[in-house]
């Protein structure tokens, strides 16, 4: 299956400021998740940001909110943000089917966000490079539970040429100036 702009929703999970001292890649899932948030909003894709515990784990990354013109903030208590049922309900009236799905911890937070959107029949797209916990072998470990149950492992390349289907439009060429373009040499790791 193949993703498009206009059913997706790019869902990026606790990437908050106090909890990635101790993530390991979590330099690379924030600066991820805020370029594909960055091209998401240029190509009017809608991007939700969960916070869990704030008042604990400090909010969202600042970094990370600067690289997104909008989004939608969801603070939450359940670990799965689709057991929250104000999430749940706006998500449903949102009509957006397939959730590009990324953050920290992938095994907790993101894991378990997964697992109840797939339980609820949406597409799951686990975004590799921009989900990340306190050790890498838990985040694989996440990443092949989540395939094995449905979801579908992607880069943000995969989805950032899905999204914008073609090369011959004013779109595409946009995007390339603003977001493809200087991409293409940055060393990234996959987990």
């Amino acid at each position: 299956m193949r993703l498009s702009r206009e059913k997706s929703l790019l869902l990026i999970v606790d990437l908050q400021a106090g909890l990635l001292p101790v993530i390991e890649h979590g330099e690379q899932a924030v600066s991820e998740a805020a370029w594909l948030g960055g091209l998401a909003g240029s190509l009017e894709v809608p991007v939700w940001v969960t916070e869990q515990y704030p008042q604990g784990l400090g909010g969202s990354e600042p970094r990370l909110l600067e690289a997104l013109p909008e989004h939608r903030l969801w603070q939450k208590c359940h670990f799965g943000a689709h057991d929250e049922p104000a999430f749940a309900e706006a998500l449903a009236q949102s009509g957006r089917r397939q959730v590009v799905l990324c953050g920290t911890e992938a095994h907790i937070c993101v894991m378990q966000t997964g697992l109840g959107l797939l339980e609820a029949g949406y597409e799951v797209f686990w975004l590799v490079e921009a989900t990340a916990s306190r050790r890498a072998g838990e985040a694989r470990l996440a990443r092949e539970r989540m395939t094995q149950a449905g979801a579908v492992a992607v880069s943000a390349d995969m989805v950032a040429y899905e999204w914008l289907e073609r090369c011959d439009d004013e779109r595409f060429k946009q995007a390339h100036r603003r977001f493809l373009k200087g991409r293409s040499a940055r060393p990234l790791t996959f987990r």
